[in-house]
């Protein structure tokens, strides 16, 4: 599964890149959020209600998000756009976490996982509907790819495909692509430090007020989860924006994948599951279609501006 608010930073700092330690720092991310989605789904499992683990995961990766702010910034941390735009964007990122979170509770965790990457697929068709970007053939039939290993994944032959546990992930995988559109415009004025903190400590209130009809008493061993829950979840984000302060976005995204091995493992440690075929073959799809969007994104960054008639005659993708 993706990151539930993927932040890119706003403009990249003029300083030599560090390929392997970005990399290490993305790789360390995708353990992370792995872990995160491992420590919900044992919680569900103790009886914690989602909106519990999502109220948790906030108010315990406050403290990362709040160090990582001042330690950056200082005590410059009000935002430059308006708060407005901070609401709806919290209001979306938690959306989209009551999803993600649902995802791994219905689904084995490496099925939920794989689903969640669908992200940029969804990305690429909103940035083209909503905001009108250049779509070429190619990066069109990288979506249609995408969409192809989802059906596999579901088996449709099977009562998989009408599972609410697959429209549930879907429906987090969206979400997590509006959030990545409307950080888009975020990331034009405020640094990746002040929209994290900003997000983590908005979504606090409207999650406490709902907490009132769903909170309950657990015992010490839930109670570290939910710690353990919110710490890995606001590593997760520090680390994965750290890693794209330090590496080029191509060679930074390619390792999110990782992700399907730690939650494999989990599965398998936790659960005794193991992925069938359909999901290794649609995950495979997925994968592909992701990173071929990924690439076009970082090609189409580095293209110098050239004149309409000769963006028309060379677009392809």
């Amino acid at each position: 599964m993706t990151a539930p608010s993927p932040v890119l930073p706003p403009m990249r700092e003029t300083r030599r890149d560090r390929p392997l330690y970005a990399i290490g720092l993305r790789l360390l991310a995708m353990m992370m959020l792995a872990a995160t989605y491992t420590l919900g789904k044992l919680l569900v499992e103790r009886g914690a209600h989602i909106t519990e683990i999502t109220f948790y995961r906030q108010l315990f990766a406050l403290p990362v998000a709040a160090g990582w702010a001042f330690a950056m910034l200082g005590t410059a941390v009000w935002p430059n756009a308006p708060m407005r735009t901070h609401a709806v964007r919290t209001a979306l990122g938690f959306t989209g976490m009551f999803f993600n979170f649902g995802a791994v509770a219905l689904l084995p965790l490496a099925e939920a996982t794989s689903i969640g990457f669908t992200m940029p697929i969804f990305a690429t068709v909103l940035s083209a509907l909503l905001l009108k970007e250049p779509t070429g053939p190619r990066r069109w039939a990288a979506v249609l790819v995408g969409f192809v290993g989802v059906v596999i994944m579901a088996h449709p032959e099977s009562a998989n495909f009408a599972s609410i546990g697959l429209f549930v992930a879907l429906g987090g995988a969206f979400v997590t692509a509006v959030v990545a559109i409307v950080l888009r415009d975020l990331g034009r004025t405020d640094s990746p430090p002040v929209i994290v903190f900003w997000f983590t400590l908005l979504s606090l209130p409207p999650l406490g007020l709902i907490m009132l009809w769903f909170a309950q008493a657990h015992d010490p061993l839930s109670w570290a989860l939910f710690v353990l829950l919110g710490l890995s979840g606001g590593a997760a984000q520090l680390l994965m924006t750290s890693a794209l302060r330090w590496g080029p976005i191509s060679i930074v995204i390619p390792m999110d994948y990782s992700q399907m091995i730690w939650a494999t493992w989990a599965g398998w440690m936790f659960w005794s599951t193991w992925p069938a075929p359909s999901t290794w073959i649609g995950a495979a799809l997925i994968a592909i279609s992701g990173l071929y969007i990924a690439w076009r994104e970082h090609v189409r960054r580095r293209e110098p501006t050239i004149s309409p008639d000769e963006d028309r005659a060379g677009r392809s993708g």
